[in-house]
């Protein structure tokens, strides 16, 4: 987890020194931030920097909430698509979400700490709902990705086929894990985002030297 974190913010320090601050650097650096502050919950949250147990799940949640409003968000602007009403209602629901992790009592049942990932207990009504919301948020992106896809060319198109394999990098290992092992079901989260260090790798040297540096146009003089 530690060493996840650090990639993941190094991954950060690079796009912001490498590339001119855009929309699209932006959101992908804002996931990139969000990816290493759940990494950092995660080792965190059986006891290190002297906040509980409960402020670091809070924090890892509230983490994780926000990725997939980014990613659509993302989907969108390497489309050159403005599509503002699917961005607001997207964001709308993640900072809902956020909100009721970051200040409901009752979000939150416990935790349990396992070897290779985290536990984060939540309340049967949230944990139900709150699938919802992030495989639906996560189905529109990968079905944004693919649709544009089909209708871009060049390396717009290149980069949504990039984002569409991100997608796939982290949720079929864990699906796979998942249906092979079903008594690690309760930790996918900390194993998706263990998985999504290759989606930040993808981020940040597949999609973004593809959506920031385009052909230059030659004349016919």
């Amino acid at each position: 987890m530690l060493a996840t974190f650090l990639i993941e913010i190094t991954l950060l320090v690079y796009t912001f020194l490498r590339y001119k601050l855009s929309p699209i650097t932006r959101v992908i650096m804002l996931a990139l931030f969000f990816l290493a502050l759940f990494q950092l919950a995660e080792y965190s949250v059986c006891g290190r920097f002297q906040l509980s147990a409960a402020a670091w799940s809070r924090m890892g949640y509230v983490a994780i909430t926000m990725l997939p409003p980014l990613v659509v968000h993302l989907v969108l602007l390497i489309a050159k698509r403005s599509w503002q009403w699917l961005v607001w209602i997207a964001y709308a629901s993640g900072i809902a979400w956020a909100g009721i992790f970051g200040l409901s009592q009752r979000a939150f049942t416990g935790y349990v700490c396992e070897g290779n990932y985290v536990i984060f207990q939540l309340s049967k009504a949230a944990s139900r709902f709150y699938s919802t919301y992030y495989y639906f948020w996560l189905g529109v992106g990968m079905a944004l990705a693919v649709y544009f896809a089909v209708q871009s060319v060049g390396r717009v198109r290149e980069a949504l086929v990039l984002q569409a394999m991100g997608y796939v990098v982290f949720l079929l290992p864990t699906a796979i894990i998942g249906n092979l092992n079903q008594g690690v079901r309760q930790g996918i989260p900390s194993i998706m985002c263990g998985f999504a260090i290759l989606y930040a790798l993808i981020l940040v040297f597949g999609i973004l030297p593809r959506v920031l540096y385009e052909p230059k146009e030659v004349s016919d003089s």
